[in-house]
């Protein structure tokens, strides 16, 4: 019987999943196609594609610096050069901000930590059940799979609706609400003049970063991810789906408009809606570990809204694991 069940594959079930695997078995489960959650990388054909959610690494705590920069050694991550521009009266730029993104895509941190553990794609869990002491987690695709110890890593939604019976902590009755996104992705006519990225002021529009500049490809088209606020997504996502090519064609409109990049044909657009991006008020924890159930949860909402804070839980639940 495996040790460790770790459901989800960003950077807290990625991190989690290779620290337990040094001492124990470890199997992970995700619903996405492949590794990185929020870190997925959009792949259009080869190796162009689009990081449609976590845009760029930002490294602020000591350790994770550290991490990326042994990272940037391996040639897994890199410098986002070029020039950022900041459009926004509340964000200003700071040169020695780095911007870091990987090689080949956002999700090569996932990758790298994962490389070595069996991991299954296109599995959602659907119920999760307690019985003489082991677990049983049952799939979409009818897999059930027996294990020792869970570890959770998804949204708090969902962890609530599906887990709620079987754990006995405060945090749980917290009511939050994760803030909503919608990235919309573009390829445009190049141009060779074009800035890395451009941060606005714009009750709709963020954020709009150039993939071309991450210098990861060669396309005959310049290709633009665009991402909305959070409090224009909140207003939106639910009718996303239905609302794509409005919503797109509203968040474009505003790129031109903003950039001032000369209007010019769409060959091709995508959207993506991000129902539950983040959380930006954290926790009074920053891990749940139940010794007894040997139930564990870690997130980024626990600690806030980038992605080194997904990085964190996962360290803090380890620790608590090991003692």
């Amino acid at each position: 019987m495996i040790d460790f069940c770790v459901i989800g594959s960003g950077i807290s079930g990625a991190t989690i999943a290779n620290l337990l695997s040094k001492k124990y078995s470890v199997i992970l489960f995700d619903k996405g196609r492949g590794p990185g959650g929020r870190a997925s990388f959009k792949r259009i054909k080869g190796k162009i594609g689009f990081d449609h959610g976590t845009q760029y690494i930002s490294p602020k705590t000591k350790e994770f610096k550290k991490f990326t920069k042994d990272l940037i050694k391996k040639r897994i991550l890199k410098i986002w050069g070029g020039k950022h521009v900041f459009l926004s009266s509340k964000k200003k730029n700071n040169k020695n901000h780095l911007k870091i993104v990987g090689k080949n895509g956002n999700n090569d941190i996932s990758k790298y930590l994962l490389k070595k553990i069996n991991c299954n794609y296109q599995s959602e869990l659907k119920k999760i059940y307690y019985k003489n002491k082991f677990w049983y987690l049952l799939f979409d695709n009818g897999k059930i799979e027996t294990s020792k110890n869970i570890i959770l890593t998804f949204p708090f939604p969902q962890l609530k609706k599906l887990s709620k019976k079987f754990i006995n902590n405060s945090f749980l009755d917290k009511s939050i609400k994760m803030d909503a996104n919608i990235t919309t992705m573009i390829a445009i006519k190049k141009n060779k003049k074009s800035n890395s990225s451009y941060f606005f002021d714009d009750p709709i529009l963020g954020w709009a970063g150039n993939e071309n500049s991450k210098k990861r490809f060669n396309s005959k088209y310049d290709l633009w991810t665009l991402q909305s606020t959070f409090k224009w997504a909140n207003k939106n996502i639910n009718q996303n789906k239905n609302k794509k090519k409005e919503n797109s064609k509203v968040m474009i409109d505003k790129f031109f408009q903003l950039s001032n990049i000369k209007k010019t044909k769409i060959n091709y657009s995508l959207n993506h809606g991000w129902k539950y991006s983040s959380n930006s008020k954290p926790f009074s924890i920053k891990s749940y570990w139940d010794p007894k159930k040997r139930l564990g949860i870690c997130a980024d909402w626990f600690v806030g809204p980038r992605l080194e804070s997904g990085w964190i839980s996962a360290h803090n639940l380890f620790k608590k694991i090991s003692r």
